[in-house]
């Protein structure tokens, strides 16, 4: 049976596209069903149109709060009824509701060896800090920033000739290929999280 990916963007989609891409092979074991996005134009939701993948944007400032986007988002992700839920560049933290209704199910990937450097600007953090190695985390989302289990990792060394941008570039290209190889591990081996700790397989 072939796994339903729905995966949220705020940006390019990169990462997306590289789950689309990988998707095409039947023996993957997974399809990219629905992308959500929390802005419009951007574009993420053109290559969802692209590859004729059904799309929708939910907008915090089209909600009362926090917590009735939470409920909208939620509800659209789960129409798609997603055996697993990527955050691939999605800007928000999900709430307590989308949280309890996608525990374990729902991943991000991150632009630093976690718990190094969460939030925004990991690679000029990684940088001033004046690091050797810097890389990518992919891990099960919580209610924190970046602080969830941690389902794999790849190490992108730090050149004495780096700048914010090569590094980022660098980082990119392992980000893609970690998020592709751990998502079609997961869904055709399974995977179960116990405590901190997630098990493939």
């Amino acid at each position: 049976m072939t796994a339903r990916l729905v995966v949220l963007v705020s940006g390019s989609g990169s990462n997306l596209q590289a789950l689309i891409d990988a998707s095409r092979d039947p023996d993957y074991g997974a399809r990219v069903v629905a992308v959500g996005a929390d802005r419009g134009g951007i574009r993420g939701l053109k290559r969802a149109e692209d590859a004729g993948v059904p799309a929708f944007t939910c907008r915090v400032r089209d909600h009362p709060d926090r917590d009735a986007w939470d409920a909208a988002l939620t509800d659209l992700v789960a129409a798609h009824e997603p055996d697993l839920i990527v955050s691939a560049g999605f800007l928000k933290l999900c709430g307590p509701r989308f949280l309890d209704a996608f525990g374990g199910r729902y991943i991000n990937t991150h632009n630093s060896l976690l718990p190094a450097f969460p939030g925004m600007d990991a690679p000029a953090e990684a940088l001033a800090a004046g690091v050797k190695v810097a890389g990518a985390t992919l891990f099960v989302c919580d209610a924190g920033v970046d602080t969830g289990p941690i389902i794999a990792q790849t190490a992108v060394p730090v050149e004495d000739d780096d700048t914010v941008e090569t590094l980022t570039e660098r980082i990119k290209t392992a980000e893609r290929a970690q998020l592709v190889d751990a998502v079609g591990r997961m869904v055709r081996e399974g995977w179960t999280v116990e405590g901190r700790r997630v098990r493939l397989g």
